[in-house]
């Protein structure tokens, strides 16, 4: 690195589910169990997938076809967040293929990395330690830290402050339109996850970002080619 070129990057953020960490084998293993007690038959594996990164309100929407308001809604999705919790405690999540040597890299060369998510704090925290990230993660945006949540650009905004880091100079990745939006709301360099897991409609080429990563080497080699000098 060599600390006067102001194109650097001085900060990368992670959205966590389906970009960070693959966090899909928790979900399907408690919406799994969820629709047996209720003696259905569960979404496939594929449908989840895709639903994951809209949340526990979607996963109850595509397992019982309920909407949100519905009867027996609310208490349905109290259930499968009662259980994910217990789900963490033997998590089968895992950081996605290659990350933890970027993450490393990162850290060798001095670059904070964070997280920011639609993912309450309850959840979160447990998973990262789970994972060991914790004390490796340098920020952690939930909804409880914040007035609103993505798509509107306050997380991020909220995330480059602690790290007193102009949004310029930061990387948001993400594997949602609302991370894109938010990260160009927020005048971040943005970077959406092809490897994550991504809703149906729209295509991720229509997403608005800046650059689109197969896996997590293409961040790593984003981060080569667009900003010299980072790892």
């Amino acid at each position: 690195m060599t600390g006067s070129d102001s194109r650097q990057i001085l900060a990368v953020l992670f959205d966590l589910d389906g970009t960070l960490v693959d966090t899909a084998p928790d979900f399907t293993a408690v919406l799994h169990q969820l629709c047996a007690d209720q003696g259905i038959a569960p979404p496939s594996d594929s449908a989840i997938l895709a639903t994951v990164s809209s949340g526990a309100r979607a996963l109850v929407e595509l397992a019982f076809r309920l909407a949100p308001g519905a009867d027996g809604f609310d208490t349905l999705l109290q259930t499968l967040l009662n259980a994910y919790a217990i789900q963490l405690q033997d998590t089968h999540s895992a950081l996605f293929p290659d990350m933890d040597d970027f993450l490393v890299n990162l850290e060798q060369s001095n670059i904070p990395w964070g997280v920011v998510t639609n993912k309450p704090e309850q959840y979160s925290v447990p998973l990262l330690d789970k994972l060991s990230l914790t004390q490796r993660c340098t920020v952690l945006i939930c909804p409880d830290h914040v007035s609103q949540t993505k798509p509107h650009p306050e997380p991020l905004l909220l995330a480059c402050e602690r790290l007193s880091c102009p949004p310029g100079r930061a990387v948001y990745v993400g594997d949602h339109p609302r991370d894109i939006e938010a990260g160009n709301a927020a005048d971040m360099h943005t970077i959406a996850a092809a490897y994550g897991y991504l809703p149906p409609h729209p295509p991720i080429a229509e997403w608005g970002a800046d650059y689109v990563a197969g896996t997590v080497a293409d961040i790593r080699q984003y981060l080569d080619r667009s900003h010299p000098g980072q790892p």
